[in-house]
């Protein structure tokens, strides 16, 4: 087949497919045009899922009848004008394809009234053929309709899903784009149903009122504000608290200078902040802007600008990821904080439905492990019990006792050490007022429950820490900060370790071995694909530091190498923690139990243990009262 030039009616299909690949693609494209001229209101109608009509109608402000056969010819836009417009986009649309694409493959209908026009004007392009302008009858703003989806390309309709899955792609899309832009109110219909009605909120900032509008209010009940800023770059919105992370990653949205993005960069430094909080397999919610100079991002880098790309890379997730880090130190045990994990499912429905014996016993069994086993002398449906060991200091490298020495706690009046007296424990911890004004936000310690919890008594009722989450999150943060606070000790080896490497992943490591001293590492080659390692961090004299050093490398490559080693030594020292915190059955003294209650109130991320696990919850009296029917 001999070379030739395309006709224009199979150029302006190879671009709808580009740009249009579904429904949802042609309101994406429409309602940015609207929002692009300044619209404060926009109505999105659908039927069949947008197959049978999609209709945008706006206020903003409107096509003149002159400019409406330009409007829809290829590359014909009033948004850029020069190459250096290209390189510092402020708008949303600007290549001047969507109204030719969308009439290439549809029966498209433009309805415009400029603000400063007499009357309206409507254009209508058919499959490609484009009639002449005629006179119409409209409201200031424009009006587009969209029939017959693919009507002409039945190999594109084919792939077209059921009207429902369409319709939930174009309403998700409306909800993204309600997010983006707060001060512009949104309606989605679908036949006679309204699926989204967003209105202008009542308040302001509206953002919050927004998100409720939109995701619900139990979504914004568990969100976090987020504002940071540095020279141009500006992060602000809301992230999620770990306890309201998610299954499906459902609720996570970014938007760069106002545009709906999903970028893997952004996806990554959020991630990375929520490292040692989040659940295993769990997702953050989050709605997160990010604004900075136009010039420092493209946005021309997909065909349906999906996707940025950023100048400095780097610099932008270093930038998130210790805006979100720095956000998370807040989720520790305050006065009139959320509880790391939420009792009321205990309190579902008009009444509590007590679990059976056998439950009761089983979810004990499943506490204490393998050793557990059943009193004898009390029949098949009793508890399991073992007597707590007894707490050895010598065992213990981080001795809670010792921190009680160190530093007592201020609000606690001890009247003896616990245990030798047989007062109760409300008679060694006295309290300052009747009223409980100056109880600390987790209270004070009364019990330990089957050497797993710590019960204690605040001012709203009754608190719950699960000690042995609780003091890993104490233990990991201080060596945390032990690491931050210098170099890290390392170990000289007689012999150097050889790790066995691609040759690129060699060059990667060579090309900046500063972080990997910088962690404590001596580093250098010796082959095309041996790396030598002449000294380790002390912490991993006794790991398996080959297979460490290998890991990190393959995710220093293949992510550029974003925070790998101090996600590497962050896991280590994680770990670390875990096994060297209390455990169950271990005794705890009332002073130990404050201690432990005190440090989580200082520590930063203190709502969670470093694998996401929550540290503590609290039944509030209103909620003790329901259960034992009070007041009724």
């Amino acid at each position: 087949m001999p070379i030739r030039i395309l006709p224009n009616e199979l150029i302006d299909q190879i671009a709808a497919g580009e740009v249009i690949e579904r429904p949802a693609s042609v309101i994406k494209e429409l309602v940015e045009n609207s929002l692009d001229a300044g619209a404060h209101r926009i109505e999105v109608d659908v039927e069949r899922g947008g197959v049978g009509l999609m209709r945008v109608r706006d206020d903003g402000c409107g096509i003149s009848a002159e400019e409406l056969p330009v409007a829809i010819c290829r590359h014909a836009t009033s948004k850029i004008a020069a190459l250096d417009d290209l390189a510092a986009i402020t708008t949303l649309g600007f290549r001047g394809e969507a109204l030719p694409s969308i009439g290439s493959v549809s029966r498209l209908r433009v309805i415009s009234h400029p603000t400063d026009a007499e009357h309206a004007a409507e254009i209508s392009v058919d499959g490609g053929a484009v009639a002449s302008v005629r006179p119409a009858a409209h409201p200031p703003g424009t009006t587009v309709e969209v029939r017959d989806l693919f009507f002409n390309v039945p190999a594109r309709r084919k792939f077209v899903r059921s009207p429902p899955t369409e319709t939930g792609h174009v309403a998700r899309l409306l909800e993204r784009l309600a997010l983006s832009r707060p001060d512009v109110s949104f309606r989605l219909r679908s036949a006679e149903r309204v699926l989204l009605d967003a209105p202008l909120p009542a308040r302001d900032p509206p953002g919050e009122e927004r998100l409720a509008q939109v995701l619900g209010k139990d979504f914004v009940a568990s969100l976090i504000p987020v504002r940071h800023s540095s020279g141009p770059v500006e992060l602000t919105g809301w992230i999620g608290l770990p306890t309201a992370a998610r299954a499906q990653p459902d609720q996570q949205f970014w938007f760069v200078n106002g545009r709906s993005v999903r970028d893997k960069l952004l996806g990554s430094a959020v991630r990375l902040g929520y490292r040692d909080v989040l659940y295993h397999g769990r997702h953050a919610a989050y709605v997160l802007h990010l604004s900075l100079d136009p010039q420092l991002v493209d946005v021309n880098a997909h065909p349906a600008k999906l996707e940025v790309r950023f100048r400095d890379g780097h610099q932008i997730h270093e930038f998130i990821f210790r805006a979100i880090e720095r956000a998370l130190a807040g989720t520790r045990p305050e006065a009139g904080a959320t509880p790391a994990a939420s009792a009321q499912s205990v309190l579902a429905g008009t009444g509590v439905r007590a679990a059976s014996p056998a439950q009761v016993g089983g979810q004990a069994r499943a506490g204490f492990g393998a050793g557990a086993r059943l009193d004898q002398g009390r029949g098949s449906d009793a508890l399991p019990f073992h007597a707590p060991a007894v707490h050895d200091s010598s065992r213990d490298p981080w001795m809670l006792a010792r921190a009680v020495t160190e530093a007592p706690p201020p609000a606690m009046l001890f009247a003896g050490q616990a245990g030798e007296t047989g007062e109760s424990s409300a008679s060694l911890l006295g309290f300052a007022h009747e009223d409980g004004a100056a109880y600390p936000p987790l209270g004070v310690p009364l019990a330990q429950l089957h050497g797993i919890y710590i019960l204690a008594q605040s001012r709203e009722g009754l608190i719950l820490v699960d000690m042995h989450a609780a003091h890993e999150r104490v233990l990991y943060e201080k060596l945390k900060a032990d690491r931050g606070a210098g170099p890290p000790a390392s170990q000289l080896l007689l012999e150097p370790l050889i790790v066995t490497v691609k040759p690129h992943e060699l060059d990667a490591v060579l090309e900046d071995p500063a972080p990997w001293e910088r962690a404590g590492f001596e580093i250098d080659s010796v082959g095309p694909t041996s790396l030598a390692l002449r000294r380790i961090p002390a912490l991993l004299a006794n790991a398996r530091v080959t297979e460490i050093v290998k890991s990190v490398i393959e995710d220093l490559v293949r992510e550029d190498g974003l925070h790998h080693l101090e996600a590497a030594a962050d896991r280590f020292l994680g770990t670390l923690a875990c096994r060297t915190s209390i455990h169950a059955r271990r005794r705890l003294t009332l002073p130990e139990m404050d201690a432990l209650l005190r440090q989580m109130e200082a520590t930063d991320r203190a709502n969670q243990c470093n694998h996401g696990r929550p540290t503590w919850t609290r039944l509030t009296l209103g909620e003790l009262d329901q259960l034992f029917l009070r007041g009724r």
